[in-house]
């Protein structure tokens, strides 16, 4: 099982974050990491954009979108910048899209957001036509209308993850790209639901086995704290929650919310924890580190601690 880190969704200023996300990378890479996960958050940094800079920086590590919202802008236009970034990062971007929920595509965005599935599996069709490098994107279905010549092609493969949690999410994953990326999907809901759906859509497709790449926050503290790692993970992480599309996953697992999804404790306990999801299916985790403590300095310190544990685990599970 491949491990990376997030990058990016922490607060910050928009002066200094930039800089700060560049040197995440550079860390990540020298640490051994095999991919930095760069979240689109509604409110902040343009993910591919923070690519394209990591990329600069960086040599080796794959650098990964996880994700970027599909109703936010014209596929064609996805693809242009995809395949920009791309370059700019030497060929090491995988594009994790999605159709995010309702509460930004229509609630912030103004947008509808009936049909999701149906939206989605359109829009990739473009997408992949697109990045197909063929030179012109000539499709024509329930929701685009495209012939648009396109010269600019990728510099190397450039694969496709979706985020997909409910079977007929999973059964377009499957189809059309390689793989998909997950949050709120513990052990039970990957190795039960998520694994065998898009690995038989995959199949039927004639694709290879897909990737299945799985957020979860993870914080190194002592077994005393473990339950305030999973309060603190449910008070800054629990927003996402009202979703109904991770509302339905929980029902496929055994965790009721983001806590219990927390990797928390010592080396031994999180190691433990990694090898369930490895052995649940996962072939990449994305781990969001959660620090814990009052105040600055604690909460710098224990961020360190525990990207460190993280790094030293992750070598064990190659």
């Amino acid at each position: 099982m491949r491990v990376g880190v997030m990058s990016g969704p922490e607060r910050g200023d928009a002066a200094h974050k930039a800089a700060r996300m560049v040197d995440d990378a550079r860390w990540a890479e020298e640490a051994g990491f095999d991919t930095v996960w760069v979240p689109q958050v509604p409110t902040d940094f343009d993910a591919l954009t923070a690519v394209a800079l990591m990329g600069q920086a960086t040599e080796r590590v794959e650098l990964g979108t996880a994700v970027v919202p599909v109703h936010a802008q014209h596929p064609i236009a996805l693809a242009r910048q995809a395949v920009s970034a791309q370059a700019a990062a030497g060929g090491r971007l995988t594009l994790g899209v999605g159709a995010s929920h309702h509460w930004i595509v229509r609630d912030m965005l103004g947008l509808p957001y009936e049909k999701p599935a149906a939206y989605t599996r359109a829009y990739l069709e473009v997408l992949n036509s697109a990045l197909s490098g063929g030179g012109s994107v000539d499709v024509e279905n329930d929701f685009f209308r495209v012939h648009n010549p396109l010269t600019i092609a990728p510099v190397a493969p450039l694969p496709v993850l979706m985020a997909a949690l409910g079977p007929v999410m999973l059964r377009i994953a499957g189809e059309y790209t390689d793989g998909t990326v997950l949050w709120m999907a513990d052990e039970r809901s990957v190795a039960e639901h998520v694994a065998p759906t898009i690995t038989k859509a995959a199949e039927t497709a004639g694709r290879p086995a897909p990737r299945i790449v799985a957020g979860i926050p993870v914080c190194l503290c002592a077994p005393h704290e473990v339950d305030a790692a999973r309060e603190r993970a449910n008070r800054i992480l629990g927003e996402a929650e009202v979703s109904p599309n991770y509302q339905r996953l929980l029902e496929y697992g055994d965790a009721r919310d983001v806590g219990d999804l927390c990797a928390a404790g010592d080396e031994a306990a999180i190691r433990a924890r990694f090898r369930r999801f490895a052995d649940a299916g996962v072939t990449d985790l994305s781990v969001r580190l959660l620090p814990l403590g009052n105040g600055r300095d604690e909460l710098v310190a224990s961020k360190l601690r525990t990207r460190d544990a993280v790094a030293a685990i992750a070598a064990d599970l190659r």
